[in-house]
């Protein structure tokens, strides 16, 4: 169904309301992250009347659990269209940018050709001479820029508005009884290197209130390293690295290991690399690696758990190999018990559900890397490996590459529209739409009214024999 679609040259007004209850579920019910359904249905989902349909419900709803829900799902909606609206302007300013740079590298070459006409022998090898040290000095000058933190790079205007709504939810004014800490401790996890060089740049601007964050930001970073402080003398105090991976698995289970445990261990592992300590070096890295594989297991969704995985490995044959594992369908030890299951199995059937499967479906992985991306989309990262779209841009194709390996070439639409009609099977969802789909032209589906006549094919009579001379 379209949502946008014009009424019936008929006249009659479409059901539109059971077409938005649909769509409600559709994006509600899905196994999706709801942002991937949202931006894969763009214009459903932002379409105007549909977002007043959908406020409305919201403010007539008598659940309050059922509206909050709602709510979030509105928020979410304006969130994704504002994502997408700042990821657009920043591809149209790139485009922009490279086509001056063309244009400016032309008009360089052309002047240069000009002088280069006049030129003497003489001076064409002093200008080669100055070239190729001109060349070796901008390579090293590159490889300073590369190397140089992205707290130096300039913020773009798509950054900063990237970040307005935070901006809104931590700064002044504050609900009754909250203040800058609170704001601080409660929103900690979206406090990115990103976000704080846009707060530091207010606050040079002589932005009190974002300097004030800063302070509360530096006061609750501290809080959370003793923490991790007196968290790490714990564990090390065990003594067995054995026992140590034991108290670090019952930390993930409690929600203990955070980003500054990680970050301490790291900054352990590297104090004793540098003063030549190699033995406690490998000590704390194994820790560190078997710490942020616990707190991997914690994660909401196997995919989550592999994207992050992905994102620390730097050796891509590694990562080749952590998708193989995770993509490739394994055999299944135990059945799962449903009741039909269990029925077949004592009739001496093979039950359901044998077929191996993989433990990272493609296609999840895939709808995975989508919602990361609008998520955090707008984050670098504090060192070489580059920003986090870029990164995770690259991990999917690499996915692609290994699930086309295993799989075969994905299914196009022509292909799944030839399969269904092979094997003659329609889904009840299908069903459903094309009977709101009748309803918006004023019409009804054959199986919906009761008093439509029997379906008979041209040339044949209701007995299913065939009329000859319209006899």
């Amino acid at each position: 169904y379209d949502l946008s679609a014009s009424p019936s040259a008929k006249g009659s007004q479409p059901n539109m309301n059971d077409a938005y209850e649909m769509f409600l579920a559709e994006l509600v019910f899905s196994t999706n992250d709801p942002r991937v359904d949202i931006a894969n249905n763009m214009e459903k989902a932002t379409d105007g009347e549909w977002l007043e349909w959908l406020d409305k419900k919201i403010q007539n709803s008598k659940d309050p659990e059922e509206s909050l829900a709602l709510r979030d799902l509105f928020d979410m909606i304006s969130d994704v269209k504002k994502r997408m609206e700042i990821s657009q302007i920043a591809e149209e300013r790139k485009q922009q940018e490279e086509a001056e740079a063309e244009a400016a590298r032309l008009a360089a070459a052309e002047e240069a050709a000009e002088k280069g006409k006049s030129m003497t022998t003489a001076d064409v090898l002093r200008k080669a001479s100055a070239i190729d040290a001109a060349t070796s000095l901008d390579a090293a000058t590159v490889e300073e820029k590369k190397k140089a933190s992205f707290y130096d790079q300039e913020l773009t205007p798509e950054i900063r508005l990237s970040y307005a709504d935070l901006l809104e939810k931590v700064l002044p004014p504050y609900p009754g009884g909250s203040t800058a800490e609170t704001a601080v401790y409660n929103y900690y996890d979206q406090f990115d290197a990103q976000f704080v060089k846009v707060l530091s740049e207010r606050a040079n601007n002589g932005d009190d209130d974002s300097r004030n964050l800063l302070t509360a930001l530096t006061g609750e970073q501290q809080k959370r390293l003793a923490t991790a402080t007196e968290t790490l003398k714990s564990v090390l105090a065990l003594g067995d690295p054995m026992r140590m991976e034991g108290a670090l698995i019952k930390l993930a289970r409690e929600g203990r290991i955070d980003e500054p445990f990680l970050l301490l261990l790291e900054a352990n592992a590297t104090q004793a690399r540098d003063a030549g300590a190699e033995g406690a070096a490998q000590l704390m890295d194994r820790l560190r690696t078997r710490a942020a594989d616990e707190k991997d297991k914690q994660a909401s969704s196997k995919e989550i758990r592999l994207i992050r995985q992905l994102l620390r490995t730097d050796d891509a044959s590694e990562r080749e190999k952590l998708l193989e594992d995770a993509f490739t369908p394994k055999e299944s030890l135990i059945v799962p018990g449903t009741a039909e299951n269990a029925a077949k199995a004592a009739d001496g059937e093979i039950p359901e559900q044998e077929k191996p499967l993989p433990e990272v479906p493609p296609p999840d992985f895939i709808n995975a890397c989508k919602a990361v991306l609008l998520n955090f989309g707008n984050l670098e990262s504090d060192d070489d490996r580059g920003d986090l779209a870029s990164r995770i841009k690259a991990i999917a194709a690499e996915a692609e590459v290994v699930a086309t390996r295993i799989y075969g070439e994905g299914m196009s639409v022509r292909d799944h529209q030839d399969k269904v009609w092979q094997e003659q099977t329609t889904s009840i969802f299908d069903l459903e739409k094309m009977e709101i789909e009748a309803e918006r032209w004023g019409e009804s589906a054959p199986w919906t009214n009761p008093d439509a006549p029997d379906d008979v094919i041209p040339g044949f009579d209701a007995s299913g024999r065939m009329q000859i001379g319209g006899s």
